[in-house]
Protein backbone atom coordinates (compact mmCIF):
# COMPACT_ATOMS: atom_id res chain seq x y z
CA UNK A 1 0.00 0.00 0.00
CA UNK A 2 1.08 3.68 -0.47
CA UNK A 3 2.22 4.70 2.54
CA UNK A 4 1.14 8.14 1.84
CA UNK A 5 -2.35 7.08 1.98
CA UNK A 6 -3.15 6.24 5.99
CA UNK A 7 -5.66 3.48 6.78
CA UNK A 8 -8.98 5.56 7.65
CA UNK A 9 -8.30 7.06 3.82
CA UNK A 10 -8.77 3.14 2.54
CA UNK A 11 -11.98 3.22 4.39
CA UNK A 12 -13.11 5.84 2.65
CA UNK A 13 -12.42 5.03 -0.58
CA UNK A 14 -15.19 3.83 -2.42
CA UNK A 15 -15.95 0.24 -3.10
CA UNK A 16 -15.03 0.45 -7.00
CA UNK A 17 -11.64 2.49 -6.29
CA UNK A 18 -11.08 0.06 -3.66
CA UNK A 19 -11.81 -2.95 -5.86
CA UNK A 20 -9.54 -1.44 -8.77
CA UNK A 21 -6.43 -0.99 -6.30
CA UNK A 22 -6.86 -4.71 -5.22
CA UNK A 23 -7.06 -6.13 -8.74
CA UNK A 24 -4.10 -3.64 -9.52
CA UNK A 25 -2.06 -5.13 -6.71
CA UNK A 26 -2.08 -1.31 -5.33
CA UNK A 27 -3.45 -2.22 -1.79
CA UNK A 28 -3.57 -6.11 -1.02
CA UNK A 29 -6.49 -8.12 0.18
CA UNK A 30 -5.10 -8.14 3.33
CA UNK A 31 -4.44 -4.70 3.49
CA UNK A 32 -8.23 -3.73 2.85
CA UNK A 33 -8.96 -6.17 5.36
CA UNK A 34 -7.01 -4.94 8.48
CA UNK A 35 -7.78 -0.97 7.47
CA UNK A 36 -11.55 -2.22 7.98
CA UNK A 37 -11.13 -4.41 10.95
CA UNK A 38 -8.91 -1.40 12.69
CA UNK A 39 -11.80 1.33 11.75
CA UNK A 40 -14.59 -0.98 13.14
CA UNK A 41 -12.44 -1.02 16.55
CA UNK A 42 -11.65 2.38 16.73
CA UNK A 43 -15.46 3.42 15.60
CA UNK A 44 -17.83 0.60 16.35
CA UNK A 45 -17.91 0.95 20.31
CA UNK A 46 -19.48 4.85 19.87
CA UNK A 47 -22.32 3.42 16.78
CA UNK A 48 -23.10 -0.28 17.78
CA UNK A 49 -23.24 -0.66 13.66
CA UNK A 50 -21.48 -4.19 13.22
CA UNK A 51 -22.77 -7.32 15.97
CA UNK A 52 -20.73 -9.93 15.06
CA UNK A 53 -17.28 -9.72 14.01
CA UNK A 54 -15.20 -12.44 12.57
CA UNK A 55 -11.54 -10.70 11.95
CA UNK A 56 -9.40 -14.40 12.22
CA UNK A 57 -11.92 -15.67 9.27
CA UNK A 58 -11.49 -12.62 7.16
CA UNK A 59 -7.96 -12.24 7.28
CA UNK A 60 -7.29 -15.61 6.41
CA UNK A 61 -9.76 -15.33 3.53
CA UNK A 62 -7.62 -12.13 2.70
CA UNK A 63 -4.31 -14.51 2.25
CA UNK A 64 -6.75 -16.87 0.31
CA UNK A 65 -7.70 -13.80 -2.12
CA UNK A 66 -4.00 -12.34 -2.70
CA UNK A 67 -2.62 -15.61 -3.06
CA UNK A 68 -5.45 -16.11 -5.81
CA UNK A 69 -4.64 -12.90 -7.43
CA UNK A 70 -0.66 -13.28 -7.32
CA UNK A 71 -1.29 -16.57 -9.12
CA UNK A 72 -2.69 -15.21 -12.22
CA UNK A 73 -6.53 -16.41 -11.17
CA UNK A 74 -9.67 -15.12 -12.46
CA UNK A 75 -11.23 -12.88 -9.63
CA UNK A 76 -14.54 -11.71 -8.97
CA UNK A 77 -15.38 -8.18 -9.17
CA UNK A 78 -15.91 -7.76 -5.82
CA UNK A 79 -12.30 -9.42 -5.28
CA UNK A 80 -10.79 -8.45 -1.63
CA UNK A 81 -13.81 -5.99 -0.22
CA UNK A 82 -14.64 -6.33 3.30
CA UNK A 83 -18.43 -7.19 4.01
CA UNK A 84 -20.44 -7.13 6.97
CA UNK A 85 -23.89 -8.67 5.99
CA UNK A 86 -27.29 -8.13 8.17
CA UNK A 87 -28.21 -10.07 10.28
CA UNK A 88 -31.16 -11.10 9.10
CA UNK A 89 -29.67 -12.59 5.87
CA UNK A 90 -28.04 -16.29 7.41
CA UNK A 91 -24.54 -16.97 6.84
CA UNK A 92 -22.53 -20.44 6.89
CA UNK A 93 -20.90 -21.03 10.29
CA UNK A 94 -21.39 -17.17 11.93
CA UNK A 95 -23.73 -16.53 14.43
CA UNK A 96 -27.33 -14.81 13.01
CA UNK A 97 -29.47 -13.76 15.34
CA UNK A 98 -32.18 -11.96 13.41
CA UNK A 99 -31.88 -9.39 16.62
CA UNK A 100 -33.96 -11.75 18.74
CA UNK A 101 -33.63 -13.70 21.73
CA UNK A 102 -35.06 -16.94 20.30
CA UNK A 103 -31.81 -16.61 18.02
CA UNK A 104 -29.26 -15.39 19.94
CA UNK A 105 -27.06 -18.19 19.57
CA UNK A 106 -27.99 -19.85 16.32
CA UNK A 107 -25.44 -20.77 13.62
CA UNK A 108 -26.77 -21.34 10.17
CA UNK A 109 -25.11 -24.26 7.67
CA UNK A 110 -25.97 -22.47 4.86
CA UNK A 111 -25.64 -18.95 3.30
CA UNK A 112 -28.47 -16.77 1.90
CA UNK A 113 -28.77 -16.54 -1.85
CA UNK A 114 -27.44 -12.55 -1.42
CA UNK A 115 -24.76 -13.65 0.84
CA UNK A 116 -24.09 -16.55 -1.19
CA UNK A 117 -23.36 -13.97 -4.14
CA UNK A 118 -21.33 -11.62 -2.84
CA UNK A 119 -18.84 -14.20 -1.38
CA UNK A 120 -18.82 -15.48 -5.13
CA UNK A 121 -18.31 -12.49 -6.48
CA UNK A 122 -15.07 -12.19 -3.95
CA UNK A 123 -16.17 -10.32 -1.32
CA UNK A 124 -14.56 -10.83 2.38
CA UNK A 125 -17.26 -11.56 5.12
CA UNK A 126 -16.04 -9.66 7.93
CA UNK A 127 -19.33 -10.23 10.27
CA UNK A 128 -22.80 -8.85 10.82
CA UNK A 129 -24.52 -5.46 10.74
CA UNK A 130 -27.39 -4.98 13.83
CA UNK A 131 -31.13 -4.93 13.14
CA UNK A 132 -34.46 -4.36 15.03
CA UNK A 133 -35.87 -7.55 16.51
CA UNK A 134 -36.62 -9.77 13.76
CA UNK A 135 -36.37 -6.92 11.60
CA UNK A 136 -39.46 -5.47 12.23
CA UNK A 137 -39.95 -1.45 11.69
CA UNK A 138 -37.28 1.26 11.41
CA UNK A 139 -35.27 1.60 14.44
CA UNK A 140 -32.62 -0.23 15.25
CA UNK A 141 -32.40 -1.61 18.47
CA UNK A 142 -33.30 -4.81 20.22
CA UNK A 143 -32.52 -6.74 22.73
CA UNK A 144 -29.61 -9.07 22.22
CA UNK A 145 -27.14 -5.87 20.65
CA UNK A 146 -29.01 -2.80 21.61
CA UNK A 147 -29.57 -0.22 19.61
CA UNK A 148 -27.26 0.91 15.97
CA UNK A 149 -26.56 5.17 17.27
CA UNK A 150 -26.36 7.49 13.75
CA UNK A 151 -22.90 8.84 13.16
CA UNK A 152 -24.52 12.12 12.50
CA UNK A 153 -25.76 12.23 16.48
CA UNK A 154 -25.38 9.44 18.72
CA UNK A 155 -28.43 10.27 20.43
CA UNK A 156 -30.40 10.42 17.27
CA UNK A 157 -32.07 6.81 15.72
CA UNK A 158 -30.05 4.90 12.32
CA UNK A 159 -33.13 4.08 10.93
CA UNK A 160 -33.94 0.08 10.28
CA UNK A 161 -34.17 -2.77 9.57
CA UNK A 162 -30.91 -2.09 7.75
CA UNK A 163 -29.99 0.59 10.55
CA UNK A 164 -26.59 -1.17 11.03
CA UNK A 165 -25.68 -1.21 7.42
CA UNK A 166 -26.17 2.23 7.10
CA UNK A 167 -24.57 3.40 10.02
CA UNK A 168 -21.65 1.05 9.26
CA UNK A 169 -20.97 2.57 5.49
CA UNK A 170 -21.37 5.90 7.19
CA UNK A 171 -18.33 5.84 9.46
CA UNK A 172 -16.26 3.23 6.55
CA UNK A 173 -16.01 0.10 8.18
CA UNK A 174 -17.42 -1.30 5.30
CA UNK A 175 -17.41 -0.28 1.42
CA UNK A 176 -20.65 -2.25 0.56
CA UNK A 177 -23.85 -3.64 2.37
CA UNK A 178 -26.51 -5.87 1.91
CA UNK A 179 -29.70 -5.30 2.67
CA UNK A 180 -33.26 -5.71 3.00
CA UNK A 181 -36.63 -3.73 2.61
CA UNK A 182 -40.59 -4.27 3.28
CA UNK A 183 -41.55 -1.25 4.41
CA UNK A 184 -38.35 0.92 3.69
CA UNK A 185 -36.04 -0.98 5.19
CA UNK A 186 -32.89 -0.28 2.70
CA UNK A 187 -34.17 3.56 2.13
CA UNK A 188 -35.00 4.83 5.28
CA UNK A 189 -31.38 3.85 7.30
CA UNK A 190 -29.65 5.42 4.16
CA UNK A 191 -31.42 8.75 4.37
CA UNK A 192 -30.59 8.74 7.87
CA UNK A 193 -26.90 8.18 7.73
CA UNK A 194 -26.09 10.37 4.02
CA UNK A 195 -25.62 7.03 1.76
CA UNK A 196 -27.45 5.07 -0.99
CA UNK A 197 -29.78 2.56 -0.66
CA UNK A 198 -31.80 0.50 -3.13
CA UNK A 199 -34.93 -1.00 -3.17
CA UNK A 200 -34.81 -2.75 -6.54
CA UNK A 201 -37.94 -4.15 -8.57
CA UNK A 202 -39.45 -7.57 -6.66
CA UNK A 203 -37.28 -10.44 -8.25
CA UNK A 204 -34.26 -8.21 -9.31
CA UNK A 205 -32.77 -9.74 -6.29
CA UNK A 206 -33.55 -13.16 -5.95
CA UNK A 207 -34.25 -14.04 -2.65
CA UNK A 208 -33.61 -17.98 -1.04
CA UNK A 209 -34.66 -19.54 0.96
CA UNK A 210 -37.85 -17.96 1.71
CA UNK A 211 -41.13 -19.18 2.82
CA UNK A 212 -43.01 -17.48 0.85
CA UNK A 213 -41.13 -17.24 -2.80
CA UNK A 214 -44.07 -15.60 -4.67
CA UNK A 215 -44.45 -12.36 -1.99
CA UNK A 216 -43.13 -9.26 -3.73
CA UNK A 217 -43.59 -7.14 -0.57
CA UNK A 218 -39.68 -7.92 1.00
CA UNK A 219 -37.11 -7.68 -1.51
CA UNK A 220 -33.23 -8.04 -1.40
CA UNK A 221 -31.19 -5.23 -2.77
CA UNK A 222 -27.64 -3.01 -1.73
CA UNK A 223 -26.71 0.22 0.02
CA UNK A 224 -23.42 1.55 -0.25
CA UNK A 225 -21.98 5.39 0.07
CA UNK A 226 -22.19 5.61 -3.94
CA UNK A 227 -24.71 5.78 -6.53
CA UNK A 228 -22.05 3.93 -8.77
CA UNK A 229 -20.94 1.72 -5.40
CA UNK A 230 -24.57 0.82 -5.34
CA UNK A 231 -24.76 -0.40 -8.62
CA UNK A 232 -21.52 -2.43 -8.35
CA UNK A 233 -23.16 -4.02 -5.53
CA UNK A 234 -26.05 -4.79 -7.81
CA UNK A 235 -24.43 -6.14 -10.84
CA UNK A 236 -23.37 -9.15 -8.30
CA UNK A 237 -26.48 -9.57 -6.57
CA UNK A 238 -29.09 -9.31 -9.77
CA UNK A 239 -29.90 -11.90 -11.91
CA UNK A 240 -31.97 -15.50 -12.68
CA UNK A 241 -32.01 -18.31 -10.05
CA UNK A 242 -33.47 -21.08 -10.38
CA UNK A 243 -34.71 -21.28 -6.87
CA UNK A 244 -36.37 -18.18 -7.04
CA UNK A 245 -39.53 -18.25 -8.92
CA UNK A 246 -39.68 -14.73 -9.11
CA UNK A 247 -36.02 -14.30 -10.39
CA UNK A 248 -36.20 -11.83 -13.31
CA UNK A 249 -33.73 -13.07 -16.38
CA UNK A 250 -32.05 -9.98 -17.05
CA UNK A 251 -28.70 -10.78 -15.84
CA UNK A 252 -26.60 -8.36 -13.42
CA UNK A 253 -24.32 -7.08 -15.94
CA UNK A 254 -26.83 -4.80 -17.16
CA UNK A 255 -25.88 -2.58 -14.14
CA UNK A 256 -22.13 -2.90 -14.46
CA UNK A 257 -19.69 -0.61 -16.22
CA UNK A 258 -19.68 3.63 -16.08
CA UNK A 259 -23.37 5.03 -14.84
CA UNK A 260 -24.29 7.82 -17.87
CA UNK A 261 -26.19 9.94 -16.13
CA UNK A 262 -27.77 11.57 -18.37
CA UNK A 263 -31.49 13.09 -17.61
CA UNK A 264 -31.62 16.32 -20.11
CA UNK A 265 -35.60 15.94 -21.06
CA UNK A 266 -37.28 13.79 -18.87
CA UNK A 267 -40.53 14.49 -17.23
CA UNK A 268 -40.22 14.54 -13.41
CA UNK A 269 -43.04 14.43 -11.11
CA UNK A 270 -41.82 16.25 -7.97
CA UNK A 271 -44.65 15.03 -4.77
CA UNK A 272 -43.62 16.86 -1.35
CA UNK A 273 -46.22 15.02 0.93
CA UNK A 274 -47.76 12.72 -2.01
CA UNK A 275 -50.05 14.35 -2.35
CA UNK A 276 -50.43 16.05 0.79
CA UNK A 277 -51.90 12.88 1.93
CA UNK A 278 -48.47 12.13 3.88
CA UNK A 279 -47.59 14.72 6.70
CA UNK A 280 -44.08 15.81 6.44
CA UNK A 281 -41.70 17.49 8.94
CA UNK A 282 -40.87 20.51 8.22
CA UNK A 283 -37.22 20.04 9.04
CA UNK A 284 -37.28 17.40 5.78
CA UNK A 285 -39.50 19.83 3.64
CA UNK A 286 -36.72 22.09 3.96
CA UNK A 287 -33.82 20.11 3.00
CA UNK A 288 -35.20 18.73 -0.06
CA UNK A 289 -36.89 22.55 -1.29
CA UNK A 290 -33.73 22.54 -3.56
CA UNK A 291 -34.28 19.73 -5.52
CA UNK A 292 -36.53 21.30 -8.00
CA UNK A 293 -34.09 23.75 -9.33
CA UNK A 294 -31.50 20.71 -9.12
CA UNK A 295 -33.57 18.82 -11.31
CA UNK A 296 -33.91 21.58 -13.70
CA UNK A 297 -30.74 22.77 -14.23
CA UNK A 298 -29.85 19.05 -15.23
CA UNK A 299 -32.01 19.62 -18.21
CA UNK A 300 -35.49 18.04 -16.58
CA UNK A 301 -39.47 19.42 -16.95
CA UNK A 302 -40.75 19.20 -13.50
CA UNK A 303 -43.85 19.75 -12.31
CA UNK A 304 -45.73 18.59 -8.60
CA UNK A 305 -47.56 15.68 -9.22
CA UNK A 306 -48.55 12.61 -7.73
CA UNK A 307 -49.94 9.53 -8.63
CA UNK A 308 -53.14 8.07 -6.80
CA UNK A 309 -51.84 5.95 -4.26
CA UNK A 310 -55.49 5.81 -2.35
CA UNK A 311 -56.19 2.06 -1.09
CA UNK A 312 -51.88 1.42 -0.77
CA UNK A 313 -52.09 1.59 2.90
CA UNK A 314 -54.41 -1.48 3.05
CA UNK A 315 -52.45 -3.20 0.31
CA UNK A 316 -49.56 -2.77 2.42
CA UNK A 317 -50.95 -3.47 6.28
CA UNK A 318 -52.89 -6.32 5.16
CA UNK A 319 -49.87 -7.91 2.78
CA UNK A 320 -47.18 -7.38 5.89
CA UNK A 321 -49.43 -8.88 8.59
CA UNK A 322 -50.12 -11.96 6.87
CA UNK A 323 -46.17 -12.10 6.07
CA UNK A 324 -45.51 -11.27 9.68
CA UNK A 325 -47.38 -13.99 10.79
CA UNK A 326 -46.42 -16.32 8.11
CA UNK A 327 -42.91 -16.09 9.21
CA UNK A 328 -42.85 -15.89 13.27
CA UNK A 329 -46.75 -16.85 14.14
CA UNK A 330 -45.58 -20.32 15.12
CA UNK A 331 -43.37 -18.91 17.83
CA UNK A 332 -46.01 -16.39 19.15
CA UNK A 333 -47.98 -19.17 21.17
CA UNK A 334 -44.70 -20.33 23.16
CA UNK A 335 -42.28 -17.31 23.38
CA UNK A 336 -44.82 -14.48 23.27
CA UNK A 337 -42.95 -12.96 26.63
CA UNK A 338 -40.15 -13.32 25.14
CA UNK A 339 -41.06 -10.81 22.33
CA UNK A 340 -41.42 -6.80 21.80
CA UNK A 341 -44.66 -5.68 21.72
CA UNK A 342 -44.83 -4.50 18.52
CA UNK A 343 -43.78 -7.88 16.81
CA UNK A 344 -46.90 -9.63 19.16
CA UNK A 345 -49.05 -7.11 17.97
CA UNK A 346 -47.99 -7.71 14.11
CA UNK A 347 -48.31 -11.32 14.03
CA UNK A 348 -51.66 -10.94 15.81
CA UNK A 349 -52.73 -8.44 13.14
CA UNK A 350 -52.01 -11.37 10.69
CA UNK A 351 -53.65 -13.85 12.70
CA UNK A 352 -56.84 -11.94 12.06
CA UNK A 353 -56.70 -11.91 8.30
CA UNK A 354 -59.62 -13.53 6.43
CA UNK A 355 -59.15 -14.92 3.13
CA UNK A 356 -61.46 -12.44 1.68
CA UNK A 357 -59.21 -9.51 3.20
CA UNK A 358 -56.38 -10.93 1.34
CA UNK A 359 -58.41 -11.44 -1.80
CA UNK A 360 -59.64 -7.47 -1.65
CA UNK A 361 -55.40 -6.77 -0.92
CA UNK A 362 -54.69 -7.83 -4.06
CA UNK A 363 -57.12 -6.70 -5.90
CA UNK A 364 -56.80 -3.01 -4.63
CA UNK A 365 -52.86 -3.62 -5.70
CA UNK A 366 -54.32 -4.56 -9.04
CA UNK A 367 -55.87 -1.44 -9.57
CA UNK A 368 -52.80 0.46 -7.76
CA UNK A 369 -50.74 -0.72 -10.52
CA UNK A 370 -52.36 0.46 -13.22
CA UNK A 371 -52.84 3.89 -12.12
CA UNK A 372 -49.39 4.05 -10.95
CA UNK A 373 -48.38 2.36 -14.66
CA UNK A 374 -50.63 4.88 -16.71
CA UNK A 375 -48.69 7.84 -13.96
CA UNK A 376 -45.16 6.91 -15.59
CA UNK A 377 -46.50 7.58 -18.82
CA UNK A 378 -46.91 11.35 -18.29
CA UNK A 379 -43.78 11.24 -16.18
CA UNK A 380 -40.37 9.32 -15.97
CA UNK A 381 -39.47 9.68 -12.93
CA UNK A 382 -40.98 10.48 -9.11
CA UNK A 383 -39.53 12.21 -6.43
CA UNK A 384 -40.65 12.30 -2.70
CA UNK A 385 -38.93 12.31 0.52
CA UNK A 386 -37.76 9.00 1.63
CA UNK A 387 -38.75 9.61 5.36
CA UNK A 388 -41.17 12.12 6.75
CA UNK A 389 -39.17 12.92 9.58
CA UNK A 390 -35.85 13.57 10.48
CA UNK A 391 -33.60 11.09 12.81
CA UNK A 392 -35.52 10.88 15.73
CA UNK A 393 -34.30 10.69 19.29
CA UNK A 394 -32.76 7.26 19.91
CA UNK A 395 -34.51 6.38 23.29
CA UNK A 396 -38.26 6.07 20.92
CA UNK A 397 -39.44 3.60 19.58
CA UNK A 398 -40.80 5.35 16.83
CA UNK A 399 -41.49 9.07 16.26
CA UNK A 400 -44.77 10.04 18.36
CA UNK A 401 -45.87 12.68 16.22
CA UNK A 402 -45.29 13.51 12.50
CA UNK A 403 -45.58 17.48 11.83
CA UNK A 404 -48.31 17.23 14.57
CA UNK A 405 -50.11 14.57 13.27
CA UNK A 406 -49.88 11.64 15.77
CA UNK A 407 -48.75 8.39 14.57
CA UNK A 408 -51.17 5.53 16.22
CA UNK A 409 -48.59 2.16 15.24
CA UNK A 410 -44.63 2.24 14.76
CA UNK A 411 -45.23 1.53 10.73
CA UNK A 412 -47.58 4.75 10.27
CA UNK A 413 -44.22 6.89 10.55
CA UNK A 414 -42.80 5.28 7.20
CA UNK A 415 -45.75 5.62 5.19
CA UNK A 416 -43.62 7.75 2.55
CA UNK A 417 -41.13 4.58 2.02
CA UNK A 418 -44.17 1.78 2.37
CA UNK A 419 -46.89 3.14 -0.08
CA UNK A 420 -43.96 3.23 -2.87
CA UNK A 421 -43.21 -0.47 -1.73
CA UNK A 422 -46.76 -2.00 -2.79
CA UNK A 423 -46.37 0.05 -6.27
CA UNK A 424 -43.88 -2.50 -7.11
CA UNK A 425 -41.53 0.21 -8.74
CA UNK A 426 -38.29 0.44 -8.01
CA UNK A 427 -36.96 3.31 -5.50
CA UNK A 428 -33.50 4.73 -4.81
CA UNK A 429 -33.00 6.97 -1.55
CA UNK A 430 -29.67 9.27 -2.31
CA UNK A 431 -28.43 11.87 -0.41
CA UNK A 432 -30.26 15.04 -0.40
CA UNK A 433 -29.51 17.75 2.67
CA UNK A 434 -28.98 18.47 5.82
CA UNK A 435 -31.00 20.44 8.55
CA UNK A 436 -29.43 22.96 10.19
CA UNK A 437 -28.73 21.37 13.20
CA UNK A 438 -26.33 18.59 11.05
CA UNK A 439 -29.34 15.95 10.33
CA UNK A 440 -29.04 13.87 7.03
CA UNK A 441 -32.28 13.81 4.56
CA UNK A 442 -32.07 11.53 1.72
CA UNK A 443 -34.46 11.98 -1.80
CA UNK A 444 -36.22 9.03 -3.09
CA UNK A 445 -36.20 8.64 -6.53
CA UNK A 446 -38.92 6.54 -7.76
CA UNK A 447 -38.62 5.11 -11.09
CA UNK A 448 -41.63 2.92 -13.57
CA UNK A 449 -41.87 -0.77 -13.83
CA UNK A 450 -38.85 -2.63 -13.58
CA UNK A 451 -36.87 0.92 -14.48
CA UNK A 452 -34.33 -0.04 -11.92
CA UNK A 453 -31.35 1.42 -13.98
CA UNK A 454 -33.26 4.50 -15.00
CA UNK A 455 -33.46 5.41 -11.39
CA UNK A 456 -29.74 4.57 -10.83
CA UNK A 457 -28.71 6.62 -13.62
CA UNK A 458 -31.09 9.63 -12.40
CA UNK A 459 -29.52 9.15 -8.72
CA UNK A 460 -25.69 9.40 -10.30
CA UNK A 461 -26.64 12.40 -11.88
CA UNK A 462 -28.39 14.14 -8.68
CA UNK A 463 -25.22 13.08 -6.79
CA UNK A 464 -22.28 14.71 -8.91
CA UNK A 465 -24.82 17.64 -8.76
CA UNK A 466 -25.17 18.09 -5.05
CA UNK A 467 -22.11 16.18 -3.88
CA UNK A 468 -24.24 15.92 -0.45
CA UNK A 469 -23.05 12.05 0.16
CA UNK A 470 -19.51 13.23 0.54
CA UNK A 471 -20.21 14.88 3.81
CA UNK A 472 -18.72 12.24 6.23
CA UNK A 473 -19.37 12.02 10.24
CA UNK A 474 -17.47 13.78 12.65
CA UNK A 475 -17.54 10.21 14.68
CA UNK A 476 -15.39 8.54 12.01
CA UNK A 477 -12.39 10.73 11.95
CA UNK A 478 -12.56 10.91 8.20
CA UNK A 479 -9.06 10.89 6.41
CA UNK A 480 -8.69 11.93 3.00
CA UNK A 481 -10.84 10.98 -0.69
CA UNK A 482 -10.09 8.10 -2.71
CA UNK A 483 -6.57 7.01 -5.14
Amino acid sequence: MNHTVTTTDLCFWTATELAAAIRRRDVSAREAVTAHLEQIERINPAVNAIVTLVPERALEQAAEADARLAAGADVGPLHGLPVAHKDLHDTAGIRTTYGSPLFADRVPDRDHLVVERLRRAGAITIGKTNVPELGMGSHTVNPVFGATHNPYDPFRSAGGSSGGAGAALACGMQPLADGSDTGGSLRNPASFNNVVGLRPSPGRVPSWPDKAPWGQLSVKGPMARTVTDVALALSVLAGPDPRSPLALETPGSVFAGPLEGEVRGLRVAWSPDLGGTVPVDAEVRDALRPVVDVFASLGCEVEEACPDLSEADEVFLVQRAWQMELAYGSLLDEHRHRMATDVVWNIEEGRKLTGPDLGRAQMLQAALFHRVREFFESYDLLLLPVSQVVPFDIRLPYPASVDGTPMETYLDWMRSAYLISVTGCPALSVPAGFTPAGLPVGLQIVGPHRQDRAVVDAGYAFERATRTGERRPAVASVGGSGP
